[in-house]
């Protein structure tokens, strides 16, 4: 055991030498998948000790990517899907996010560290006391800085484009039944004309100055990836340079569909609670040996 744990000791080493010569990841996202497999294998009988191991194993992760300086951090703890699991696991899970949540509150590696925490999903999804911690940890954390974590709780990627969408339509314009026209000249719009958001100042002004012709003219030209990607749920985070997910399946299930488009993907054989900081680090060395074009 002693050779073995001395040898873990140097290997360790080793790669922290090898990726600290080389340019480490800013933005990573982690799937933490294997809670209930883990529990399994362990013969609990009661599948709530894995998740405990899980939200329990974060900690450990965040310090090495403090170790590392990484600045962004974000994990799919529990996805829209996951509702469709059993009442009884829902309400353990909520349970237990609902009380690692507010430990980290008062938490000693929280402050002392200045980690900023975010809740990204559809929070109407979640429970009114959960939502109450989440309010009241963001606003703990608001003003750190040191490094920024993001927790995705009801989250699903698709939902949240759908969501980005709506909003930035919502908080654009809205269409009312009329018949006249939008510009002078433009021969109007017989299936209703967008009108203002009170947040838009003079839209309709804007638009008529830029030479839109009508309501498709001015929707085709403002709906924008740059646009849709400030209503994101994380707006204003960069995009994952690399996503780690654990327990050995190989697919992404909707998380940061959006964001994801140039990310690096690395897949560990590890439960989640089972990551060890060896694989961590692998998943750096093997993000630094791609040649990364995002599309050029």
């Amino acid at each position: 055991m002693f050779v073995k744990k001395l040898a873990y000791f140097y290997y360790k080493k080793k790669l922290e030498k090898e990726i600290l010569k080389n340019k480490i990841p800013q933005h990573i996202g982690i799937i933490l998948d294997g809670n209930r497999r883990y529990a399994k294998k362990c013969g609990f009988e009661d599948a709530s000790r894995g998740h405990r191991k899980g939200a329990d194993k974060l900690y450990e992760v965040l310090s090495w990517c403090l170790d590392l300086k990484i600045k962004v951090v974000t994990v799919w703890a529990f996805s829209t899907d996951n509702f469709k699991r059993s009442p009884s696991e829902i309400d353990s899970l909520m349970h237990i996010i609902k009380d690692q949540l507010e430990s980290y509150i008062n938490s000693k590696f929280i402050n002392e560290n200045k980690i900023r925490v975010s809740v990204i999903g559809k929070r109407e999804l979640l429970s009114e006391d959960l939502i109450e911690v989440i309010d009241r940890l963001e606003n703990k954390t608001k003003d750190y800085s040191n490094l920024k974590l993001y927790i995705a709780v009801g989250y699903g990627g698709r939902q949240e484009i759908c969501d980005a969408i709506i909003n930035f339509i919502s908080d654009n314009i809205y269409i009312i039944n009329k018949t006249s026209g939008l510009c002078e000249g433009s021969g109007g719009n017989k299936k209703g004309i967008l009108h203002e958001s009170p947040s838009i100042e003079n839209a309709n002004s804007r638009r008529c100055s830029s030479g839109y012709t009508d309501d498709y003219d001015y929707l085709s030209n403002i709906i924008t990836v740059e646009n849709i990607s400030k209503y994101l749920y994380a707006k204003g985070s960069p995009d994952p340079d690399l996503i780690i997910r654990t327990s050995g399946e190989i697919r992404l299930s909707g998380f940061l569909l959006w964001q994801s488009a140039y990310s690096e993907f690395y897949f560990c054989d590890a439960y989640w609670p089972e990551f060890r900081e060896i694989d961590f680090l692998r998943a750096i060395r093997s993000y630094q040996s791609r040649q990364i074009r995002a599309g050029k």
